[in-house]
């Protein structure tokens, strides 16, 4: 194609800017307006009408019916609110006997809500990890059941005779009885036998051998009478009881069943609704229960059913539980029978919660049987065993917090003090008022916490240490606050005992759980006497070694109650607690929940010294822990935090201590690029800020420190690994030396990108997978273009140095293959270009010289931006004629139709070859028809809109020249 001779058209922007906005109408406040309150049709039936006879009353707004609302129109004229109002007054009237019955329903409904308990009770199940866990064993165990080989009753390779034999083999164990010992198991071995019984026990009753589940229950009932390994009792107690649950689900589930037909039965069901067969069947299951010979399989076992007793008649489960609490007595064995009790008023609580009696009856029972627990025969078994009375006790905590919590769970006061003068009266024996301070309301005990105070004192020393007494006392008083004029006291009191404690382990669990009292209640003195108290006593050995869980609790509880970080950092010994923390996991996790609570709760920007230089040491472990091992996402978080803390640093008009600190930071978070990446942000906005408070002129002080501002930023973006982030930071940090009127320094960070793009690789990883960065790079060189129209040229360098040095890399780089890349920047080169040839450009700098004042307008100068358009618009053009292949036919169009867009919008089309380019552009982007008919009418239009402009009424001769065409 021929040579072109550009000629950028005259722009009067604010004119155009003008005509852009939209023309102002006056608006008559009596028309229709969408603010106003839109029509609603409220529809309701008359009461006392005759049957049928509705009326309708419709209450509109004070304007007419104008305009139709959209929103009505679609609700045909009535809001939902009013219909759901209408339907909700429009009920029915029951007849005499179907209200009777709905009445009745709905009573018996009430009294099961009534029965039921609420979420503030906390449920068996939230226990059961925390019994597992804490009570185990390194014994070997063993287990005397029949069923005990059955998982190995064959392989399927074993021949059919095999397994015939076999199964013989186990009807007759089931009929006789017999029992085979596994002998020598491990904790993890038992406890997987007993999840094989489980499995067992839900295999037997889905193929129907429901004698066989029970057998199988039986066995595992029996296991609770035996102590031989009487550390693990209390696990083994779970284990079992979960097949026993199972067991009484099914049942009940199979009778419920049995009682759906024709219709499924209501919650609230009385045993009137259960028909004959159900009841048999529930009965004969009793019955089975009854005939076991012995006491302890025949308690749990019943007890497991004991919901289905509502099967039967009313009063049944009111009668059945103090049987079962009388049959407890039989047990002789203390420990043993105190299980057996924990679990009855499990049940009871799940079935009846409101027949306290039996419960009260069980924890009176229970204190009768005290004494019992230092008879001759458990002496003996401790003994056999060589357990400590101290560890033996322990044993029975789960079990007693248990009743208690029962028994206590919405009790009236009257009821709690009289279980608290039934403890004294026992001597106030250690266990169970440990077991009282764990159950009973915070509230209860907070109010008469020098009363237990006082009883803890008197307790025996040698069978339940006083520690734990008070470390039950003080987790009520976490949640419940004592008399002020107590708090001090109580304090004292029970720091006398604490500090007394030889074992670091035991010290430092007792001592966790009061600081949260200590920083409740009191100022930092008292907390940090308390932080004092716990390094001396866990220094010694490296003891806090293996006490970090407690020692982060300790960090979490000041955290929760302090937050004003001057006052915390002025604890002396606040920064000492912390060395303690030597292994380097432990270490970072505290250091990120101190700086999670300071960006969390710190509300304005900080310079206090104290807080500073605290944070810096926090945050400078947080940054040495990043390794070549560390992941992505932790070093993410970890930056996300201290950013966090950067940002809250500020230290007012003193700018020059806030460069400081930046420097500082970067020295020490060099590792972690989003840090550095935040300062150099800093840093421009310190700029920014200086250039505010100065209006704009700035004094010979002011000057130097933003080009100090511009040197921190030029070294350190050279540091990022991250190409893009370094681009946009030359970018914006070139912004911002312009607008501080520091040109060389401007100039080189607009140079240094430049240099930067050709390390622009042809794609990226993001988050693991391959992109390309066509897209961002053309983005970026977008965004460098704007920027530089208001950039002057150096007066040493050629004119639009920056310009040419962008395009000739633009040029150089290697692009992707059938890519149309370079091309759009020189597309959006061309406009560049054209503004910068006006007279007066479209957005400039304040206090700036660009180009357009340099200049001004100088014919020299307008000749060489319109020479490299020419040169521009050749190598598109020349672009175009490549494309002119089959494959490539819409990407040409599009190109075409692009570069006719930008002649009619920045170039002169009085001039006669760029006239005859534009149509030729036209009919290149319309012969194959791959031009979006309807984006080329609304040119069409645009352009008959512009020609009624005085200065470019010449656009008419092109219109007649520029026609549709349908694709070939």
């Amino acid at each position: 194609m021929a040579a072109v001779q550009w000629h950028s058209r005259a722009r009067r922007y604010e004119a155009e800017l003008l005509a852009c906005r939209a023309d102002s109408v006056a608006v008559d406040m009596n028309d229709y307006h969408p603010l106003k309150p839109i029509m609603v049709t409220e529809s309701r039936t008359r009461r006392g009408g005759r049957r049928g006879s509705t009326s309708s009353t419709t209450s509109s707004s004070s304007s007419s019916s104008a305009a139709a609302d959209p929103l009505s129109c679609l609700l045909d004229g009535t809001d939902p609110l009013s219909m759901f109002a209408a339907a909700s007054t429009d009920t029915p009237t029951l007849t005499h006997s179907a209200s009777a019955g709905e009445l009745g329903r709905r009573r018996r409904d009430r009294e099961v809500c009534e029965e039921c308990v609420g979420s503030d009770f906390e449920p068996w199940a939230s226990k059961r990890a925390d019994i597992l866990a804490r009570f185990t064993t390194t014994e070997k165990l063993s287990i005397n059941l029949f069923m005990g080989d059955k998982a190995k009753a064959s392989s399927p390779s074993s021949a059919v005779s095999e397994k015939v034999r076999t199964r013989l083999e186990e009807l007759d164990d089931l009929e006789e009885g017999s029992q085979r010992e596994l002998l020598n198991l491990s904790q993890q071995d038992y406890v997987n036998r007993i999840e094989e019984l489980n499995q067992s026990l839900k295999e037997a009753w889905g193929s129907d051998q429901k004698v066989k589940a029970l057998k199988i229950v039986i066995q595992c009932s029996k296991l609770l009478s035996d102590t031989a390994v009487i550390h693990f009792y209390p696990s083994k107690f779970v284990l079992i009881t979960d097949i026993l649950d199972t067991f009484g689900r099914l049942v009940y589930e199979r009778i419920w069943t049995m009682c759906s037909d024709p219709q499924p039965l209501p919650e609230g069901f009385s045993p009137e609704d259960v028909n004959d067969t159900a009841k048999e069947t529930c009965l004969n299951w009793f019955f089975k229960i009854a005939s076991i010979r012995e006491l302890i399989p025949r308690l749990y076992v019943e007890a497991a059913i004991l919901k289905c007793n509502k099967f039967l008649s009313r009063s049944g489960i009111q009668e059945t539980l103090p049987r079962l609490t009388a049959m407890i007595r039989g047990i002789g064995d203390p420990l043993v029978a105190v299980y057996a009790r924990a679990y009855l008023c499990r049940m009871g609580m799940e079935v009846a919660p409101h027949l306290k009696d039996c419960l009260n009856k069980n924890f009176f029972d229970l204190l009768a049987s005290f004494r019992q627990l230092h008879g001759d025969s458990v002496q003996k078994q401790l003994q056999q065993q060589r357990v400590e009375i101290p560890a033996y006790l322990t044993l029975y905590s789960p079990a007693i917090h248990w009743i208690l919590q029962c028994v206590s769970y919405r009790a009236p006061e009257a009821l709690l003090t009289e279980m608290m003068e039934r403890c004294k009266k026992l001597g106030n024996n250690a266990l169970l008022l440990n077991s009282v301070m764990w159950a009973f309301r915070a509230e209860f005990i907070a109010t008469r916490a020098t009363d237990f105070i006082t009883m803890i004192k008197q307790c025996d020393e040698t069978g339940f240490p006083k520690h734990l007494l008070f470390g039950s006392l003080g987790r009520s008083l976490a949640s419940a606050d004592p008399a002020e004029a107590e708090r001090l006291s109580i304090l004292n009191d029970a720091w006398k005992v604490i500090t007394k404690i030889r074992s670091p382990q035991d010290y430092i669990n007792c001592a966790e759980i009061w600081v949260e009292f200590t920083c409740r209640h009191f100022t930092k003195r008292e907390v940090n006497a308390v932080l004092s108290d716990i390094i001396k006593h866990m220094t010694p050995d490296r003891a806090f070694e293996d006490a970090y869980p407690q020692l982060q609790s300790v960090i979490r509880k000041i955290l929760t109650y302090f937050h004003d970080f001057s006052i915390l950092f002025s604890m002396e010994r606040f920064l000492p607690f912390l060395d303690m923390f030597q292994k380097d996991s432990v270490r970072v996790e505290v250091c990120r929940s101190i700086m999670e609570v300071f960006i969390k709760h710190q509300q304005e920007p900080t310079r206090d010294p104290v807080i500073l230089n605290a944070l810096m040491h926090v945050c400078k472990t947080m940054h040495d822990s990043v390794n070549s091992l560390t992941l992505e996402d932790e070093k993410r978080s970890l930056a996300l935090l201290i950013n966090g803390f950067i940002r809250l640093v500020s230290f007012g008009r003193d700018f020059e201590q806030q460069l400081s600190f930046c420097v500082e930071a970067r020295a020490t978070f060099c590792n972690l690029e989003p840090v550095i990446i935040q300062l150099i942000h800093t840093v421009n906005q310190l700029a920014m800020e200086t250039r505010r408070v100065m209006k704009g002129n700035h004094s010979r002080k002011t000057a130097a420190f933003v080009r100090a501002c511009a040197a921190y930023c030029f070294i350190t973006v050279p540091s990022l690994t991250s190409i893009f982030s370094r681009l946009h930071l030359y970018l914006l940090s070139g912004q911002v030396a312009l607008a501080n009127q520091c040109l060389s320094q401007a100039d080189a960070f607009l140079k240094a990108a430049v240099s930067v793009l050709p390390e622009v690789p042809r794609s990226i990883s993001v988050e693991g997978k391959q992109r390309s960065t066509e897209s961002l790079l053309l983005d970026f060189i977008n965004n460098f273009m704007a920027t530089l129209l208001v950039v002057p040229d150096h007066p040493e360098q050629g004119v639009l140095y920056l310009v040419r040095g962008l395009l000739n890399m633009v040029q150089d780089y290697t692009w992707e293959e059938n890519s149309n890349a370079k091309v759009r920047v020189y597309c959006s080169a061309i406009p560049l270009l054209a503004a910068m040839s006006q007279e007066t450009y479209l957005y400039s700098i304040p206090k700036v010289d660009s180009n357009e004042t340099l200049y001004g307008g100088d014919p020299k100068f307008i000749a060489e931006v319109n020479k490299l358009c020419d040169t521009l618009i050749g190598q598109v053009l020349d672009h175009l004629k490549a494309l002119g292949n089959g494959e490539s036919l819409r990407k040409q169009s599009a190109l075409a139709f692009s570069l006719f867009s930008i002649l009619l919008a920045h170039g002169d089309l009085r001039n006669n070859k760029l006239n005859q380019l534009a149509v030729n552009l036209w009919n290149l982007s319309h012969k194959h028809g791959h031009c979006d008919t309807r984006t080329s009418v609304r040119t069409l239009e645009h352009i008959k809109n512009l020609q009624q402009q005085p200065e470019l009424t010449h656009l008419s001769d092109i219109i007649p020249r520029l026609s549709l065409q349908s694709r070939a």
